[in-house]
């Protein structure tokens, strides 16, 4: 760290702005309170909240239900669920990349993170069969894939210039943290009453609202300029070497 020198760093760029008339803040970082002002980053907070109270207690009550109903190969089901959810997020996490690269807008992506997650919480209610389980928990991968890079990509774009985006990195955290442990708070209570497949019909609806929630009151967060160098891209003609 000592080794940094200071006069090496152009704060401006690192606080996102591609020139230095971009930086509102004059060297400064946006105050607090400006920043939460910004209603289309409470809007995004809120989603990613939402995200979570929907998803979180999903791997949860699928180990309660294999370890109910198979406990002899419980603790191996549960491993495949998460290594396999694990694979296929990094397949999905590059796939996002490309297709950010190809022009699609950051909502659009993100929304189909989100229309998977009711469609698992549904398809839990079908069967119990440890095979069946691991596979739709294989689908947490495109949601977790999804939301791991384009949620750093929207952070960026909402504090682009302002000087605030490890706090809106810690304020994504924070929500999401809230959202998984008010998941996995108020499905146990549906759980304990109801039972197993309407613990997972009330996380496919809290799924659903957060679809909703998002789709209708977030914002494309894309530059304009990108979207144009992404379009020309598609569009340019291939030039022989």
């Amino acid at each position: 760290m000592l080794r940094i020198r200071e006069s090496e760093i152009d704060h401006e760029l690192a606080r996102g702005s591609e020139s230095p008339e971009e930086g509102a803040t004059q060297g400064k970082p946006e105050p607090v309170g400006r920043l939460l002002r910004n209603r289309t980053l409470l809007v995004f907070l809120v989603s990613c909240a939402l995200f979570h109270l929907g998803n979180a207690a999903m791997l949860p009550l699928v180990g309660q239900v294999l370890a109910e109903a198979r406990p002899q190969i419980a603790t191996l089901c549960i491993s495949v669920c998460i290594i396999l959810a694990q694979l296929i997020m990094i397949a999905v996490a590059a796939a996002v990349g490309r297709a950010m690269r190809a022009g699609y807008g950051r909502k659009t992506i993100f929304l189909l993170g989100f229309a998977v997650l009711p469609v698992r919480g549904l398809l839990y209610t079908f069967s119990h069969n440890a095979l069946w389980l691991v596979g739709v928990q294989a689908l947490d991968g495109i949601g977790a894939g999804i939301f791991g890079v384009i949620a750093v990509v929207i952070a960026a774009d909402l504090t682009r210039g302002t000087g605030r985006f490890n706090l809106a990195q810690g304020m994504v955290a924070l929500c999401a943290g809230l959202g998984a442990g008010l998941s996995n708070l108020f499905d146990g209570f549906i759980v304990e009453r109801f039972g197993d497949n309407a613990g997972f019909l009330f996380l496919a609806a809290c799924a659903l609202c957060a679809l909703t929630f998002f789709a209708l009151l977030m914002p494309e967060t894309q530059p304009a300029n990108h979207a144009a160098e992404a379009t020309a891209r598609n569009h340019a003609p291939d030039v022989a070497a």
